[in-house]
């Protein structure tokens, strides 16, 4: 499965122009995390078994299989800590997201 993308919003010039259904189609958001998360989740590549199960819990489609391992994908991560959650290798540590400085 590919990472969301950003997809520009392009604003409705007349209401002819509105969409009948959803904007994007699945897969497309129009912005970034917009700095409101107040947690983020830090992996500890040592602890990490590679399950997969953050993964397949991430609502969000932050968490990026590389190979056998796992990365996060802070631009669209909301810190919800479902993957945090899901870890049995307790793995991913949640951390207040003005500690960006801790890895």
């Amino acid at each position: 499965m590919a990472s969301p993308f950003v997809r520009p919003y392009v604003r409705p010039r007349s209401p002819e122009d509105y969409p009948t259904g959803p904007c994007f189609t699945a897969g497309h958001l129009v912005e970034t995390n917009a700095a409101w998360r107040s947690e983020r989740p830090v992996l500890s590549v040592e602890r990490c078994t590679g399950c997969l199960r953050c993964y397949l819990a991430c609502p969000d489609g932050a968490v990026l299989r590389a190979g056998a391992a796992v990365r996060i994908d802070y631009d669209f991560c909301k810190g919800c800590g479902i993957c945090a959650h899901e870890c049995s290798a307790r793995a991913i540590l949640m951390i207040p997201e003005e500690n960006k400085h801790v890895r």
